[in-house]
């Protein structure tokens, strides 16, 4: 995989010929307009096949596979067009595999809340080892907020991504309820209600584990959040199911604020089979313009991390997003809009601006100015940030990442982490 910087003048047909590769399958890989349009700074993925099939009459996907010893899901990877679908024509080149060395083998995740467009999830859920329907809330009265989850379950079966139950502290109205969560940790009746619900919900729908992903709790929940989790690992673990749970950004002990002090990075690690750190949203909705994910905070909280949890129980938490903020920013006042990073560069090409690169951050970010005369910056994700964040996985000896979330298209995302990595089953 080499990663393309869009230079001024360059097109389609002149990248591809610079690297010998197809510019049909270029542009497909990543995603680009029926016009191909580029903006200056904007990232391509560039991938080598090293060996290439052409569809003979009659062929499926499963005998193409038989028949070069690999897989239906490897052949979805290594073919973006084809979307995660069945469908070929005759004379249809498929690359087998690629000229690539990959960092190691890992465990991936996708999160995506069930009015995901079916095409969106299918491209996706070939890339990926486990995938969380978002989410199980909790009631007033302590029970299971039930999740229309059924046609996301069967997506992805028929892909052989294995499904994960993901449960929080969400409430009807979609707000993570502080209160909810004090009932069941201090309500050892109630809390036994819900696991034993969250464990039948488990069986019933053959989820391969539970998430658990209690936000803003106070410091004195910190030991009875802990607990918790123990106990649900040990129902689920009777089952052969396993039990992870999701991380603040902390970067010390005693770090202070309502999202951090209810989790104890120790004991909750101590208590589940994996951990999510959510290494996001630095750049966020109300906040001041800068990158949702900036390399420098990433590291800080994954050096923390590693003093307190053992690193073949950590996932990363990867964005798949962006902001786009109207300036001047007003503390307070000022909205940020979430946008995919495909939508970025969409905007970049149509205002015909370059997209900048910070190397402190290392992340893309532009600016324009829109029709009513605002400026607007925008930061967002490219192949050069996912790559640098990617490549912490093996850097660290993590068990892999979990991605935050799957509602936004961009293929980059998909391309450069299988060009890194193995995907495990």
């Amino acid at each position: 995989m080499t990663i393309h910087v869009v230079r001024p003048g360059e097109s389609v047909d002149s990248i591809a010929a610079g690297y010998g590769v197809s510019p049909r399958r270029l542009a497909a890989d990543n995603a680009l307009p029926g016009n191909l349009a580029l903006a200056v700074g904007q990232t391509l993925v560039v991938r080598f096949p090293r060996e290439v099939h052409a569809v003979a009459a009659g062929e499926t996907l499963t005998s193409i596979a038989a028949s070069y010893g690999t897989s239906v899901r490897q052949l979805w990877r290594n073919n973006w067009e084809l979307g995660g679908g069945e469908m070929l024509q005759e004379g249809q080149l498929l690359v087998i595999s690629y000229f690539e060395e990959k960092l190691g083998a890992g465990v991936f995740n996708g999160y995506a809340y069930p009015f995901i467009e079916p095409s969106l999830l299918a491209e996706q859920l070939p890339y990926l080892s486990a995938m969380a329907p978002f989410t199980y809330g909790i009631s007033a009265g302590g029970g299971l907020l039930p999740l229309d989850d059924e046609a996301m379950l069967e997506a992805a079966s028929a892909r052989g991504t294995q499904p994960v139950m993901h449960l929080s502290t969400l409430t009807e109205s979609g707000q993570f309820d502080t209160g909810r969560a004090m009932f069941i940790l201090t309500d050892f009746e109630a809390q036994g209600r819900l696991a034993a619900e969250v464990l039948q919900t488990v069986l019933r729908k053959n989820f391969a584990g539970l998430d658990v992903d209690f936000e803003y709790l106070p410091g004195q929940l910190a030991e009875a959040y802990a607990a918790f989790l123990a106990r649900l690992r040990q129902l689920l673990a009777a089952q052969g199911r396993f039990l992870w749970a999701a991380l603040a950004p902390k970067t010390n002990t005693q770090q202070r604020g309502l999202l951090y002090e209810g989790h104890d990075y120790a004991a909750v690690a101590a208590a589940v089979d994996g951990v999510l750190l959510m290494t996001y949203e630095w750049g966020y909705t109300y906040g001041p313009p800068m990158a949702v994910a900036p390399l420098p905070n990433v590291r800080a909280v994954l050096d923390y991390a590693v003093t307190e949890i053992p690193a073949k129980k950590i996932f990363l938490g990867v964005p798949n997003y962006g902001y786009d903020w109207p300036l001047p920013f007003v503390q307070g006042s000022t909205k940020a809009q979430s946008l995919s990073n495909q939508r970025a560069i969409e905007l970049a090409v149509q205002y015909g601006v370059s997209i900048e690169y910070d190397e402190t951050a290392q992340a893309p970010f532009f600016h324009y100015t829109d029709a009513g005369g605002t400026v607007h910056e925008v930061w967002f994700e490219d192949a050069r940030s996912l790559d640098a964040k990617l490549r912490l996985i093996a850097g660290y000896g993590f068990r892999g990442a979990g991605f935050w979330n799957l509602m936004r298209p961009f293929s980059q995302t998909w391309l450069v982490l299988d060009s890194l990595y193995d995907i495990q089953e």
